[in-house]
């Protein structure tokens, strides 16, 4: 059956009573979406959870009565509704065609697990789009999986710091690594990676997931990734800086590219951009011990 989709423009503090009063007009389902292209970010305080600009969709069988639907909304919405109609379809499997094999190193590719790989002796990370980023998608989580590639040497310690869906940490055990930590403040997202860390059947005995409340303080790696964003990257600064031993790789991303001396100023290390894409960078740096000589 054909469904109509009828969408009302507001604001962030009225999304929640447009979306229960679509669902009392009979919606069998309400989404909300950006309305005016604000990004938001994880972690993002209680009252930034929603943008700015919200528009509130909601979907109603084909046979609705539309004129009797826009005599019950009250009078603001009335002329600024829109309504849609929507084809039959198989929602699901229009979903999962946004998602294809992507290929980010010579012998590393990111594939759904629905799919069979285009090059099935590559190094394959099989991944489902889920609540935690990192789906390959974004140019942060692009470019890491490029570094990760290019300067991982096996049986090295490695520490994922803000997981997301474990694509980055799972790549570098895929890719020789004896160790891995990862860690984020989201449950999801720790959940997410045990979850795909199984499906690439890597993890066992080589790998840990915790909250970063959990850490004790003396963890060491070769190589420590970060992809968050460059307020908290600069907070980091210490933490991130302590796991590394002598000749260890730092790579952070999320960084925007007018970001780059701030999150440059926070840390210690000789800082340089490894990759640009889209506005985002990478910046890549190698730890030297201090003499106490």
């Amino acid at each position: 059956m054909a469904w109509l989709q009828v969408r009302l423009n507001t604001r962030a503090d009225l999304a929640p009573a447009a979306e229960n009063l679509l669902l009392e007009l009979g919606a069998v389902s309400v989404t909300l979406q950006d309305n005016a292209d604000q990004p938001l970010f994880a972690g993002a305080e209680p009252e930034e959870k929603l943008w700015q600009e919200t528009r509130v969709s909601g979907l109603f069988p084909a046979d609705t009565d539309l004129a009797q639907l826009r005599a019950d909304l009250p009078e603001p919405y009335r002329g600024a509704v829109q309504v849609e109609i929507l084809e039959d379809k198989d929602w699901e499997r229009e979903w999962m065609q946004h998602y294809q094999p992507r290929q980010f190193a010579d012998g590393l590719w990111l594939c759904p697990s629905w799919l069979t790989p285009p090059d099935p002796d590559a190094v394959n990370i099989m991944l489902d789009p889920g609540l935690a980023f990192g789906t390959g998608t974004h140019p942060t989580t692009a470019m890491c999986l490029g570094e990760i590639a290019a300067r991982l040497n096996p049986g090295a310690r490695v520490v994922d710091f803000g997981c997301g869906s474990g694509v980055l940490g799972i790549a570098a055990l895929l890719l020789g690594a004896a160790d891995l930590l990862a860690t984020d403040t989201d449950p999801q997202a720790l959940a997410a990676t045990w979850a795909n860390a199984e499906r690439n059947q890597v993890g066992a005995g080589s790998l840990t997931v915790c909250h970063p409340d959990k850490l004790v303080g003396d963890e060491q790696a070769d190589l420590v990734v970060a992809n968050i964003l460059a307020g908290p990257l600069c907070e980091l600064a210490p933490v991130l800086t302590a796991m590394l031993t002598p000749g260890a790789t730092l790579l952070l991303s999320g960084i925007l590219r007018e970001q780059v001396d701030m999150v440059r100023s926070a840390y210690s290390l000789d800082l340089g951009i490894a990759r640009e894409e889209d506005g985002w960078v990478a910046l890549v740096g190698r730890f030297e011990e201090v003499s106490t000589a």
